[in-house]
């Protein structure tokens, strides 16, 4: 079995793009739930969503002042910002086009209905009253994507890469909202907050749909500490970023020339074997994360070079020199 490189690449990036827009969904939804349920006086606000995003250079050169609209607008719908669900929708259906004959057909046409109502609702995201229904319906849009794709299309090659950016797309969110909200909640935990401390990491847990999973494997009241253990080392939960290491390494089990990204997993795995969340200053895990975040660079980077800079991926390891860019 061999395939083009350029087809591979659209793959991973069609799986990313769609992860991205999930999770961005998500996270506006766990964070306006967060709002209803805290005292006004300590309410927080959207700025950490622009942060989690890695976006805060982008919105203050769009947006002048960081209120509801302008974060909501910014991560929905604006044109301007890559990662918006509406742009992320667009780069997966524009990456799906391209590769329609490999995906299955149904799956082409769900990506090409949710973007299409995604685009043509767009005023219900950006409504206070109607955002919670938009915001549902990307969520289960994506997840619908999910099933279609591992319930009909080969498991080949071409399905490797696909779950290979789906879980490299999460791994970097779910550490991206550990570091920014542990800042923030290290920050905001003063007296008038501690009674609602368990209310901001369920919020966290919710942003990820880990709340029931977490206490269904923990068994014990929601705390920072045993919240950062879960989503950074539980090997059952699927958006914990142990999990989805372990997902990437078997992706690249089944690939051939996998050695160099593989090669780079292995100390991911040991660097979060090593942490102890419990011993870790805000300071210490923020480093920890930049940490985890460049080697998960690191390796979307290699499986860059391995597979996406070649003209053909193939199970006998034969490719050209030849580049071809998505």
């Amino acid at each position: 079995m061999t395939m083009l490189s350029r087809v591979a690449e659209h793959l991973y990036w069609m799986a990313r793009y769609l992860e991205r827009a999930e999770n961005t969904a998500r996270l506006i939804t766990a964070n306006a739930n967060l709002i209803l349920d805290l005292p006004k006086n300590i309410r927080p606000g959207w700025e950490s969503l622009i942060a989690i995003t890695g976006s805060r250079e982008l919105f203050s050169e769009h947006c002048p002042a960081t209120n509801e609209s302008s974060v909501i607008r910014f991560l929905i719908g604006d044109q301007r910002n890559p990662a918006s669900i509406l742009c992320s929708l667009r780069f997966a259906r524009e990456n799906a086009r391209t590769v329609r004959d490999i995906i299955p057909r149904e799956a082409w046409e769900q990506i090409n209905e949710l973007y299409l109502r995604a685009n043509d609702h767009l005023a219900n995201g950006l409504s206070a009253r109607r955002r919670f229904g938009y915001l549902k319906d990307i969520i289960l849009g994506v997840q619908q994507l999910a099933g279609i794709a591992a319930g009909t299309m080969s498991h080949d090659a071409g399905y490797e890469f696909y779950r290979l950016g789906c879980n490299l797309e999460r791994a970097d969110m779910t550490t991206r909202i550990i570091d920014v909200r542990y800042q923030d909640y290290e920050a905001e935990v003063a007296e008038a907050m501690r009674p609602f401390e368990n209310i901001l990491w369920m919020s966290v847990l919710k942003s990820l749909t880990a709340y029931q999973m977490y206490r269904r494997h923990r068994q014990a009241a929601v705390t920072r500490l045993d919240v950062v253990e879960f989503l950074l080392k539980d090997r059952a939960f699927p958006r914990s970023t142990r999990f989805c290491i372990d997902e990437m390494a078997d992706c690249l089990r089944n690939l051939p020339r996998s050695q160099k990204p593989l090669e780079l997993l292995g100390p991911l795995d040991e660097l979060i074997d090593g942490c102890c969340a419990s011993t870790l200053a805000q300071e210490d895990l923020h480093e920890f994360i930049d940490k985890l975040q460049i080697r998960l660079a690191d390796v979307h980077t290699a499986v860059k070079i391995c597979y996406f800079e070649a003209s053909v991926v193939g199970e006998g390891g034969a490719t050209s020199a030849s580049s071809q860019a998505a």
